[in-house]
């Protein structure tokens, strides 16, 4: 039986779900996934979160920057990861300009589910608003706070945020008003992780680090870093967990074990 014709028989992940892994400790794995066949593979690895991640703009399309990436371009990927998944639960980034204001941020999050079938989109910067309103009407909403690649030409680089005592505080105010107002799961991004650690103490819905540090309640990185397989220079705060991996499912799987056993990220993969 392949993973189409048995996905009927295996209930994919609620935010629930998710939010229970959080009370009882135990992190969550959540990789990028941009077509069926890479998504049919990190679900079988045990991978708790697929991403369709804007990101597909740069390591998909070959764009140096996620800003050219449409709302066509995610409902297209995110309908393929649906389609390859059984178990992991799945969100797609609104992509730049996506969710101006709450019309549009309705229309896009509705075409997305809709149409790409995720369970979950998520939004960068304190949008307080558009949370509010987009949870009101039953869309789930993951907040995504610090480094926020589509505001890249405005912050001037890819940069480490809060490491001042003003901008850390702010950042903590901005997490507590997401979840306040729907957010049910927070992405924090090139962050201290003496800063996430905090965050992910205060709240009470899941947090899941990329450069954060190892105190969040899950981590995420690009698939195709951790493959080593991306046209850019992988970031410090990735792994090549090929390197050590036979095969590509290996290398997701090792990905998965270090998450849940709380061995990646080190040292080295965070900052200070």
């Amino acid at each position: 039986m392949n993973n189409y014709s048995s996905a009927s028989l295996t209930k994919p992940l609620t935010i629930t779900d998710l939010q229970s892994m959080k009370q009882r400790g135990e992190k969550i794995s959540c990789l990028t996934a941009y077509d069926a066949s890479f998504s049919a593979l990190l679900d079988k690895a045990g991978i708790d979160i697929l991403l369709v991640g804007d990101s597909l703009g740069m390591v998909i399309q070959g764009q140096t920057t996620t800003i050219p990436v449409g709302i066509e371009d995610m409902t297209y990927h995110a309908a393929c990861v649906v389609r390859g998944r059984q178990r992991a639960f799945v969100m797609a980034d609104m992509p730049f300009m996506s969710y101006a204001d709450k019309e549009q941020a309705a229309d896009n999050a509705a075409r997305l589910m809709q149409t790409g079938g995720v369970q979950m989109v998520k939004l960068e910067g304190p949008k307080i608003e558009l949370v509010e309103f987009l949870s009101e009407n039953g869309i789930p909403v993951c907040g995504h706070l610090g480094l926020l690649p589509q505001s890249i030409n405005r912050l001037g680089g890819y940069k480490i945020q809060g490491r001042e005592r003003s901008a850390a505080d702010q950042m903590i105010a901005d997490a507590c008003r997401l979840e306040k107002a729907g957010a049910a799961l927070l992405v924090l991004e090139c962050v201290p992780a003496i800063l996430a650690e905090e965050i992910a103490r205060q709240l009470t819905i899941p947090v899941i680090g990329i450069g954060a540090g190892a105190d969040c309640d899950g981590q995420v990185l690009v698939l195709y870093d951790i493959l080593d397989i991306g046209i850019a220079k992988r970031p410090r705060f990735s792994k090549n967990f090929m390197q050590d991996a036979s095969s590509i499912e290996m290398a997701i799987k090792n990905f998965h074990e270090a998450v849940k056993q709380g061995v990646f990220p080190g040292e080295e993969h965070c900052f200070q």
